[in-house]
């Protein structure tokens, strides 16, 4: 499980400087026991209109490619 989570963290820090050249961020909040991972969209990405559409076009389908075990990438208020 925490070598999946790394691989996870990795796939995300990969994507951050493209959320990040449009005011946005993401960090990671967990992984959990069913493999969907949960983030947190920050910056302009918490607001935006179209940050479902990012999320699940772009960050989940980036981390599913990299990592086929996960299921779900999905966006948490904290």
């Amino acid at each position: 499980m925490l070598e999946l989570e790394t691989k996870v963290r990795n796939v995300i820090e990969q994507i951050r400087p493209y959320l990040q050249a449009d005011g946005g961020d993401i960090s990671f909040v967990e992984l959990t026991g069913d493999n969907v991972v949960n983030v947190e969209l920050q910056g302009a990405c918490g607001s935006c209109p179209f940050s479902r559409m990012t999320l699940k076009n772009g960050v989940e389908d980036a981390v599913k490619k990299a990592i086929p075990e996960i299921k779900s990438v999905e966006a948490i208020n904290m």
